[in-house]
């Protein structure tokens, strides 16, 4: 593995995956809690569906800036050091009990702001692998183990309901920054002169869903992310409800089976056909969920625990999917494309659905959690169902190539 690039290189993009993956978590996770803790709680699902917002403007934007004005790693960089700034203020403005609507706009603002990063580090990745198949998923992988030491951290520092976990958030954000200055450097990618409005805000990127197999993909990934929504908002109160504290280390769990996922996704995309590999993983959401509602404390804990499996073999795969069947040209845009699918259209319909479906399950304080789970499990029923009729695993088309071995299959 260690051959395709110099390890000081390798090094270098574990760092990057792992410290970002550490400032989303100690974020992104106990979120709910501190929302909850500071009686922001009607404004919970506003709040997750804030990252589904930006995702709809900026993946697709500074995508497109990766990929024809400005060096990618320039522009992980920046928006780095925004969202740290936006998320201290956000934290602080939580912290002094400031207006529950001046805190959603400084949440939408920080998700503004790291959208794209997420999409634009898996640009830079990818780039310097001559396999992804087998090199992208212990990278990756590295990611999971950042977001589950940031989950811990923050169970350690006793933060899961206070702002320090946003503090300590916003500082690792700038650490990511700072990680940049010692990434491979990337071309500047020529200036493209008249360029339509389209092309300067990457919406040229939906001419991908013309080919059949792309567009599946797609809206797979983003119908997939409509349930999955229902995870992080809501798992650590029926935790909570069960008794078990320090939900966000119980909520790392899930990273456990995430990293054996991805470091076994390089056998798995040569071994079998990429259809049976996303079978697998919805396979698992449907069996997490269900898991889920036995209302108790081990099937709660085993869905948590799917939970890896089931992400790792739906989105990850589905990346690397992009890296080999889209033009080099058009990756940034590509990446930023499914950001938008299933950060934006998926994650906002989950995160509103999802809490109308929490709202309707929900009576004088109590919530029928089996009730409540099965419906989510049913959902990714109707999601494996739609994939297995629809997808062909035929040839790429536009601006695509077929993959090698056997997941171009």
């Amino acid at each position: 593995m260690l051959t395709t690039i110099r390890r000081a290189e390798y090094a270098e993009l574990i760092v990057l995956f792992f410290i970002q993956g550490a400032a989303l978590g100690m974020w992104f996770v106990p979120l709910s809690a501190v929302l909850d803790a500071h009686g922001l709680t009607q404004i919970k699902s506003y709040a997750f569906a804030a990252s589904a917002v930006a995702a709809f403007i900026s993946p697709l934007v500074f995508g497109a800036m990766a990929d024809r004005h400005a060096s990618p790693v320039k522009v992980l960089r920046w928006l780095s050091v925004a969202t740290a700034v936006a998320l201290a203020v956000a934290s602080t403005a939580i912290r002094v009990g400031a207006s529950p609507w001046l805190v959603l706009a400084l949440i939408q603002l920080q998700a503004l702001c790291s959208s794209p990063t997420w999409s634009i580090a898996s640009t830079i990745v990818f780039a310097r692998l001559e396999d992804a198949k087998k090199e992208f998923g212990p990278i990756r992988a590295m990611a999971t183990i950042g977001w589950g030491s940031g989950c811990l951290l923050v169970s350690a520092l006793g933060a899961d309901h206070s702002t320090l976990a946003g503090y300590g958030a916003s500082a690792v954000w700038l650490l990511v920054s700072a990680c940049t200055f010692f990434l491979p450097a990337l071309a500047t990618p020529p200036s493209v002169e008249n360029l339509t409005w389209a092309q300067r805000f990457g919406l040229d990127a939906l001419t991908l869903l013309r080919e059949r197999d792309h567009r599946v993909v797609f809206l797979t990934t983003a119908l997939f992310t409509i349930p999955l929504a229902g995870f992080y908002p809501y798992a650590p109160p029926h935790l909570r409800d069960l008794g078990l504290v320090h939900v966000s280390a119980w909520m790392s769990l899930g990273q456990i089976t995430e990293i054996v996922a991805m470091f076994a996704l390089g056998v798995l995309l040569v071994r079998w056909r990429l259809k049976w590999i996303f079978a697998c993983g919805l396979g698992f959401g449907v069996v997490r969920f269900a898991l889920s509602a036995l209302d108790t404390r081990a099937g709660l804990l085993a869905g948590v625990v799917l939970h890896g499996c089931s992400f790792t073999l739906v989105l990850i795969t589905a990346q690397i999917y992009l890296n080999q069947r889209v033009d080099p040209a058009w990756r940034a845009r590509a990446q930023a494309l499914m950001s938008l699918m299933n950060g934006g259209v998926g994650s906002l319909i989950g995160y509103l659905g999802v809490g109308g479906w929490f709202a309707a399950c929900t009576r004088n304080g109590r919530t029928a959690w089996p009730v409540f789970w099965s419906g989510l499990s049913v959902a990714v029923a109707l999601v494996l169902a739609f994939f297995l009729i629809a997808y062909r695993g035929r040839a790429a088309g536009l601006g695509g190539r077929p993959l090698a071995g056997g997941a171009g299959r």
